[in-house]
């Protein structure tokens, strides 16, 4: 892992805090994105003097912002020229402490969609390039086994609106993004997989709304960090994994013309540069 260069989006809490920590461990040159400027400088302070690795930097966007979304994508090409792994952790849940109503983005996109997907969606591809010099890279999306088929034609969910099922059809939108990219990259130059890391482990998000957890921390830990860093999946891409496990999702994202539709759809709500 030696003088790799790796970006880790929603790294000051819950998951992607412990995560973060046991990258920099490792020695890495590690991007920490965080969307408030204070836990985000507390939180690099912080790794640097628990392991020593002062190649730990903090990146700040909201990212239910696609215009703060870009200018993350600007800051990291302006810090770094290779990126060998983004690792897409940053989302909302359900609920609290976001919310259970109907919220929506700066850019007036539903919030979990917007935040979970499309903020995702826009950073990868405008990374793309970076990644692709930097090959062989990987990108890693920290998606769920909750999951909701995308209905296209209500696709902001603007009528009888529900957290669980915005948040499930976020997350198999990651789904169907990490199958698409994955399809149109080879896999010498970028892979691209998706996981559930863990079943409701005892992150902020987690304890708020339901009160208690099933897998630790540390399950969820160890997933994410073996796409990073397995050398055993060197070249294995389009592909999702429960935990450590490689497993099926919903129907939906096996469907070449729905992953096709989000796919154009996504583009068209952010603008984001096209693969082919």
């Amino acid at each position: 892992m030696a003088e790799r260069t790796i970006l880790l989006t929603g790294a000051t809490d819950g998951l992607g805090r412990a995560v973060a920590e046991a990258l920099a461990a490792d020695d890495v040159r590690l991007l920490l994105h965080g969307r408030n400027e204070r836990r985000l400088a507390r939180t690099v302070a912080d790794i640097r003097a628990a392991t020593g690795n002062d190649a730990v930097e903090g990146v700040l966007a909201d990212l239910a912002s696609l215009d703060q979304v870009r200018g993350l994508a600007d800051e990291v090409r302006r810090r770094t020229e290779r990126l060998d792994v983004l690792v897409n952790n940053a989302g909302i849940g359900s609920g609290e402490p976001d919310g259970r109503e109907r919220r929506t983005s700066a850019d007036g996109h539903e919030l979990r969609f917007a935040v979970n997907h499309l903020a995702g969606f826009l950073l990868t591809l405008g990374l793309l390039p970076l990644l692709r010099a930097s090959a062989p890279a990987r990108v890693v999306n920290v998606a769920s086994l909750g999951q909701a088929p995308l209905d296209f034609d209500d696709l902001m969910l603007e009528r009888d609106y529900d957290g669980w099922r915005a948040y499930g059809q976020s997350k198999l939108a990651q789904i169907l993004f990490t199958f698409e990219l994955a399809s149109r990259l080879p896999a010498r130059e970028v892979t691209v997989n998706a996981l559930h890391p863990g079943t409701f482990m005892p992150t902020k998000m987690v304890l708020r709304e339901r009160g208690s957890s099933v897998d630790t921390l540390e399950t969820g830990v160890a997933s994410v960090v073996r796409l990073v860093t397995d050398p055993g999946l060197d070249g294995v891409t389009g592909r999702f994994y429960d935990r450590t496990r490689e497993s099926r999702v919903d129907e939906q994202a096996y469907d070449p013309a729905a992953r096709k539709e989000l796919w154009n759809r996504s583009l068209d709500l952010t603008a984001a540069p096209n693969v082919r």
